[in-house]
């Protein structure tokens, strides 16, 4: 690669990003398009139909953002997987496109490695304990013998999603998760709900329709303080014994709830118990962004030294980061 400027392209679901980074680790650019619904969730060939609308005005406005020409980009990454299959191909369609026309290489990255590399990028922890909290997502992540283990995860559905439905149904337009946590520090009375860990593992469902039947019979602000307090404190608990096992001194938190103000004071009287060093991603990049895929490309290309046929570009919605060899840490 003999240009310092890397352009990825995230799509995995109803984001779509394009960022613009340079070999030094330096956002340039980091420009994003959510599609909005007026109720209920959104189809996934809307979200692709989105995506493939919007891609070209992204791209310029990156280039502008970054002040660069796309000329000046020596190599394309995007959102490999996991994913929703019809919009993690427009994201790719698009690389692919750029790639070929510019004569640049092109790489596919797994989503949930991105979110964890833009993490210790900018809260610069060297060997964290990760946290990765998103919608589709929930799972406690270290870095162990040359791939990400996962120490413990959401055996049904990811924090984020079960935070949106039971907004949806408190009539919390999408997404619910900042609305949900400004109410839950209004909240003054705890509401008994399911708490399920099994193991290592988590599960949102039993909580989720306990709390949804609970809906008009209590104080909106206390049964969202009781969810989102209740669902933390299962997190924490896996969180705790990861810790215990992997004997990590750092703990990283990623991926759209690290910007949740309740998580963070839950995790930092975690933190001092426990004394551990915190991190959480800043704001800007807890969300899907382009500027993380953009950094992961750099990684896996430059650092691991890895190269990709057209045919390895083939997107993968099933995706598992633990599958994936780490070549770029030494």
């Amino acid at each position: 690669m003999k240009s310092k400027y890397i352009l990825g392209i995230e799509s995995t679901a109803h984001t779509f990003g394009i960022g613009i980074v340079t070999d030094k680790g330096k956002v340039l650019a980091n420009i994003r398009d959510t599609l909005k619904v007026e109720t209920g969730g959104f189809l996934p060939r809307d979200a692709a139909e989105h995506h493939y609308n919007i891609a070209n005005e992204m791209l310029q406005n990156a280039l502008k953002t970054a002040n660069i020409d796309i000329s000046h980009i020596g190599l394309v990454s995007f959102s490999q997987g996991p994913g929703i299959g019809q919009c993690l191909h427009a994201g790719a369609s698009f690389a692919k496109y750029i790639s070929l026309t510019l004569k640049k290489p092109l790489i596919g990255v797994n989503h949930c490695l991105a979110h964890i590399e833009i993490g210790k990028l900018t809260t610069k922890l060297k060997d964290p304990l990760s946290i990765f909290v998103s919608g589709a997502n929930t799972q406690i992540i270290a870095y162990k013998n040359g791939y990400y283990r996962v120490y413990g995860e959401t055996q049904d559905m990811g924090l984020g999603n079960a935070l949106d439905q039971f907004g949806r149904e408190l009539g919390i337009p999408f997404p619910a998760g900042p609305v949900l946590d400004k109410l839950y520090f209004e909240g003054n009375k705890y509401i008994e709900l399911p708490y399920t860990v099994k193991g290592m593992d988590l599960s949102f469902a039993g909580i989720l329709t306990s709390a949804k039947m609970q809906i008009g019979k209590h104080r909106k602000e206390d049964l969202i303080y009781s969810f989102l307090h209740t669902s933390y404190a299962m997190l924490l608990e896996v969180v705790e014994r990861a810790l215990y096992y992997s004997k990590k001194k750092e703990v990283m938190v990623v991926g759209g709830v690290a910007a949740s103000k309740s998580l963070r004071t839950m995790l930092e009287s975690l933190g001092k118990q426990r004394k551990v060093k915190l991190g959480f991603v800043p704001l800007e990049y807890a969300g899907d962004n382009g500027a993380m895929i953009a950094w992961q490309g750099y990684l896996q290309y430059t650092k691991g030294h890895e190269r990709q046929t057209l045919k390895q570009t083939k997107t993968n919605p099933n995706q598992r980061l633990d599958s994936i060899k780490i070549t770029y840490l030494k």
